[in-house]
């Protein structure tokens, strides 16, 4: 017969049993679910990480598909914009000039005006007016440069529809002209401590043709200033002359979005190499210089037949989804060696091949162009078909896995308002290491 006091034990001994089970269970569930957090923030960053400056160790590639998968490219933004802290740029302040509007915001009625390639300039303004209370000051007294905000790329000419920069020098005149005369700070630098923009062609220059933007050289008045430019080479050159910073051409994010959203997830890249664009059969000589030095010519006549090569000279509104469909994208130069297919190549992961001697590429330390493009020499086109064959073969998916590191996209593309890690932010950073110009930090050492 069993006592009252080992019916007492044995409800003790279930007692404890059942604490022992609740217990194991409870720390099961959280371990289990740390470990889905942790994984999960490893997959998706939060958006108020640093930016990455450390590429992932690259791996040998073994063999490589020509036709390799489109991969999930986004443009790795989030939704909501991040707070950009001041000191990640030395507390870098910046003050905007509030310009008469026919400097700048008249020139917005034409809507090409903010998407064409040269609309950097449009979309750096924007982007900067966007930070006020982080980079941007409204007290010129605290700035360290001051942004002179001209549009000159937006005068399309009624002939041929491209823009006309004829007036860009008499523009930055008159602008310079009116904040020297309404405040002090242009005078007691000469201009060393503000920022211009030129987004065409030769840059600073302000001439569509070489030859002429040698010729003219860059406007004395803006010699003692930094010139954000699209141009941009390797060796001694009159349009570089002054000191600049190379930024990327604009390629809207909207465009490159609808892009992305209407690629089928598991699509072959079914284009081995691709061009599209300007390809004269006879090129025409003028002023003793052929377009693109007659390289998208020999392009054009080498590989035309070629079924390999996928060449189109003619305008197709959806060229981007054929760039989506490549393995290699060609980006030769055209009359200046800089060209809007960089930014898209790398955005929607196809690898480019710049055939351009010399050029110097937009923001090398947080893009590492030899990790995820090609360089083919001007006089090595003829050849193209077999290096082509021959990355193939070796390391193209090594440059493919390169290409899918969101920090690369991110640092070319030109956001409204600005994102953590994007070409405004690069710009930024650029200007942060300049802080030598600096009048505020100078009279801070005294």
């Amino acid at each position: 017969m069993i006592t009252q006091k080992q019916r007492r034990t044995e409800k003790s001994l279930c007692f404890k049993h059942y604490y022992k089970w609740i217990l194991c269970f409870s720390l099961t569930l959280y371990f289990l679910a740390s470990f889905f957090i942790d994984h999960d923030q490893e997959d998706h960053p939060s958006p108020s990480s640093p930016l990455l400056t450390n590429p992932k160790p690259k791996l040998l590639a073994s063999r490589v598909m020509f036709e390799s998968k489109i991969h999930v490219h986004t443009l790795g933004f989030a939704p909501q914009r991040p707070n950009i802290r001041t000191d990640v740029f030395n507390n870098l302040k910046i003050y905007v000039y509030d310009l008469p509007s026919k400097f700048n915001k008249d020139w917005l009625a034409n809507d090409r005006c903010s998407n064409h390639l040269f609309a950097a300039e449009v979309a750096l303004h924007k982007a900067l007016l966007s930070l006020e209370g982080e980079v941007r000051t409204k007290d010129p007294y605290e700035a360290d440069f001051f942004f002179v905000p001209v549009y000159v790329s937006c005068n399309f000419s009624t002939i041929n529809g491209f823009p006309a920069i004829g007036h860009a020098r008499s523009l930055i005149n008159d602008a310079i002209t009116l904040i020297s005369a309404q405040y002090p700070f242009w005078n007691r630098t000469k201009g060393s401590d503000h920022v211009f923009t030129a987004t065409h062609d030769f840059g600073s220059c302000f001439h569509t043709m070489e030859d002429r933007a040698i010729a003219d050289g860059v406007p004395k008045i803006l010699r003692n200033s930094i010139v954000l430019q699209t141009f941009g080479v390797t060796f001694k050159h009159p349009c570089q002359e002054v000191e600049n910073v190379v930024i990327p051409p604009y390629i809207s994010p909207e465009s490159l979005h609808k892009t992305q959203k209407n690629i089928p997830v598991a699509k072959q890249r079914d284009i081995w190499v691709f061009f599209r664009g300007k390809m004269e059969i006879h090129p025409k000589n003028i002023s003793g210089r052929f377009y693109s030095k007659r390289i998208r010519t020999n392009i054009w006549r080498r590989y035309g037949g070629d079924r390999r090569f996928y060449l189109q000279r003619q305008r197709f509104a959806g060229y981007q989804s054929e760039i989506a469909r490549s393995v290699f994208c060609l980006c030769p130069l055209g009359w200046a060696p800089w060209s809007p297919r960089l930014v898209e190549s790398v955005v929607l992961g196809c690898v480019p091949v710049i055939i351009a001697d010399g050029i110097r590429l937009p923001f090398p330390s947080t893009v590492r162009w030899p990790d995820i493009s090609l360089t083919v020499a001007e006089k090595d086109v003829g050849k193209l078909g077999e290096i082509l064959e021959h990355v193939a073969a070796t390391n193209l998916s090594v440059i493919q896995r390169n290409l899918e590191d969101l920090s690369v996209r991110r640092a070319l593309m030109f956001n409204v308002p600005s994102r953590e890690g994007d070409a405004t932010w690069q710009v930024l950073e650029a200007l942060s290491k300049k802080l030598n110009r600096s009048v505020r930090r100078s009279i801070a050492l005294l």
